[in-house]
């Protein structure tokens, strides 16, 4: 197409570009909010929610290039995003305020399944989104130091107000069972309390409306996954594990489990990859190599990314600071990677399949 474009053309041209929170085409959700052209120039504003924050960029990309394809003659094309307003519906009979629950597993501790799931959570934060981190963690819950929060929280009209991290653009809700039981008491509860705990901090937090709840499980596949499963629809889980092989064989477990219970597998990141000396910049396989990326092909899983061994990471998270991962240069690439993986595949699952216009709980 090479004639003098009209805003009639220019919406031809885009109707088939999907929104990537809810893989509609952009034209049918009136997102395509103004088209200026001449015989020079083209201007596009197109809105797009906070929840696809992290495509933003690519999303202009792609509508730059499909333009200057369609009009070669064109010397100018620029096309800017304008935040879209999309209040997130009540899911389930909790209440909970979200678009999208991401929930971050492992089959067994000490595979910094913790670490991921707070750095997921800041990560599409500091993007632009609306998130909230539920530490379900109850036996072992971590995410309150790996982010320097501690204190009881506050009642308000029988309602929890959660601890707020700073992350930079935002403050983001966090809230974990660590801000309830003392330092050092264990929690020693059978399924029903543990039901009963989870559930209420879902229901009863003052989350907000949200984009996305990342909640931290615990490691292993015990109850808290079935009272996930029965308590709200989940968009899927991310199962975290090392490379050697005793680690996948419990990420294996895991994925079973969510698997068992109808929960979608929206991708594996392998954590402690490998590490890479900063004298000598020899890279170590410390536990092996690859293995969840070829689990992940076994089990037609997609692979989120890697996340190596580095002193900052643990230096940062043993002082409450895990937010500063996302500003260091060396780690985070690892992260914001991750971070673009999970939330890509989102917006492919919803442009393959189009959710259909959801119902208020009443």
């Amino acid at each position: 197409m090479s004639a003098t474009p009209t805003a009639a053309a220019i919406h031809a041209i885009l109707a088939d570009i999907a929104d990537p929170e809810t893989g509609r085409p952009l034209t049918a959700m009136g997102q395509v909010v103004s088209v200026v052209a001449d015989a020079s120039t083209i201007a596009v504003t197109v809105g797009l929610t906070t929840h696809s924050a992290l495509l933003w960029n690519a999303t202009r990309a792609r509508i730059e290039e499909r333009l200057r394809t369609a009009f070669p003659q064109i010397a100018k094309v620029s096309v800017t995003i304008a935040p879209h307003d999309r209040p997130p519906l009540k899911l389930g009979q909790l209440g909970v305020e979200a678009k999208s629950v991401i929930a971050v597993g492992s089959g067994k501790g000490g595979v910094g399944k913790s670490t991921i799931a707070t750095s997921i959570a800041i990560g599409l934060a500091r993007a632009g989104s609306r998130t909230g981190l539920l530490d379900a963690d109850v036996y072992g819950p971590s995410v309150p130091h790996l982010v320097g929060l501690s204190g009881r929280p506050q009642i308000e009209n029988g309602k929890i107000v959660p601890q707020m991290l700073d992350v930079g653009r935002s403050q983001m809700p966090v809230m974990s069972m660590g801000f309830m039981v003392p330092p050092g008491e264990a929690v020693v509860w059978r399924g029903p309390m543990l039901h009963g705990a989870i559930t209420q901090m879902l229901r009863d937090t003052l989350w907000g409306p949200l984009d996305y709840l990342v909640i931290d499980m615990p490691p292993g596949t015990g109850d808290v996954a079935l009272t996930l499963s029965q308590a709200l629809p989940l968009s899927g889980a991310v199962v975290v594990c090392t490379p050697q092989d005793v680690a996948l064989l419990d990420a294996t477990k895991a994925i079973a489990m969510f698997r068992k219970v109808n929960i979608p597998l929206l991708g594996m990141v392998e954590n402690m990859s490998f590490f890479v000396c900063p004298d000598t910049q020899k890279r170590y396989d410390i536990f092996g190599t690859g293995g969840a990326r070829r689990t992940a092909q076994e089990l037609d899983i997609p692979f989120l990314g890697e996340v190596p061994i580095q002193i900052p990471i643990r230096e940062h998270g043993d002082a409450g600071r895990t937010a500063a991962n996302f500003d260091d240069p060396a780690s985070r690439p690892y992260f914001e990677a991750i971070c673009e993986r999970l939330i890509g595949n989102l917006a492919a699952t919803a442009a393959a399949k189009p959710p259909m216009p959801s119902l208020p709980v009443l």
